[in-house]
């Protein structure tokens, strides 16, 4: 039985405060046959002292550790230089203010060895403000939903190596919704595996959580000229997200 290597993906930029504690969640693991790859965007803050302090550590556990510094155009052509760098056969992004939980590497690796064939492996996730839980995403892929809503959490997924050999790597015309665009490719053929358990965390003050109307309107596009949905249903759905979005922060502002 060959035991996958995981390749796991993490672009930085201005990422002092968060990325030690992203860093530690994968040097706890109890799974060691990964290899972690830095892209960072030209920190002018702590980050690559941080990126730098870690080399030896993983050295150490003898877990390949790569980076790189240097200026890019978004999160999306960070990541495509990160899937050039990436040997292993299943692939993940990891927010640098994100963690992964205990033991998830090995619980990802079991699934990969049972499930080759599988494109996209999907999971709960919790979405963390404050260190208090604020949202869970724990939705199973269906082809009917996900056209018309993104309702899976990209960081808590692992992605098979061939799924960019076949559909190709992230549209770096994108700048927030471009790992929506990036799966909605293979459309209802897209093969999926839902792990039903928690297994990262996210902090809430993403990109697109600040850029809440240009998201809308990248996943506007995906959905008519990726996924085929009519341009009348997409620009409905177009409205009733921002609907709901600014709905939900009222509710919240009464709600403190």
């Amino acid at each position: 039985m060959n035991i996958p290597l995981l390749s796991i993906i993490t672009a930085t930029f201005n990422s002092e405060l968060t990325l030690e504690e992203t860093i530690e969640s994968l040097l706890n693991q109890n799974y060691t046959n990964f290899e972690y790859i830095l892209i960072d965007g030209k920190s002018n803050d702590k980050t690559l002292q941080i990126i730098k302090k870690y080399e030896s550590i993983f050295s150490q556990k003898k877990i390949p550790y790569y980076w790189i510094s240097e200026n890019d155009t978004g999160i999306y052509n960070a990541w495509n230089k990160g899937l050039k760098l990436a040997s292993g056969s299943w692939i993940s992004f990891l927010g640098s203010d994100d963690i992964y939980l205990e033991g998830v590497l090995k619980k990802y690796a079991n699934l990969a060895i049972r499930n080759r064939d599988i494109d996209f492996i999907h999971s709960k996730v919790k979405l963390m403000k404050d260190n208090k839980e604020i949202f869970v995403v724990s939705d199973r892929w269906k082809w009917n939903d996900f056209k018309r809503q993104m309702k899976i959490a990209h960081v808590g997924s692992f992605h098979n190596k061939n799924y960019f050999s076949k559909y190709g790597i992230f549209n770096e015309n994108y700048k927030i919704a471009g790992d929506y665009e990036m799966l909605l490719r293979a459309k209802h053929n897209l093969k999926t595996l839902f792990f039903d358990e928690f297994t990262a965390l996210m902090k809430d003050g993403g990109i697109s959580n600040k850029n809440v109307i240009k998201a809308f309107k990248e996943v506007r596009k995906a959905r008519i000229y990726v996924a085929a949905i009519n341009k009348r249903t997409a620009f409905l759905d177009f409205y009733i997200s921002i609907i709901k979005y600014y709905l939900s922060r009222v509710k919240k502002m009464i709600s403190q």
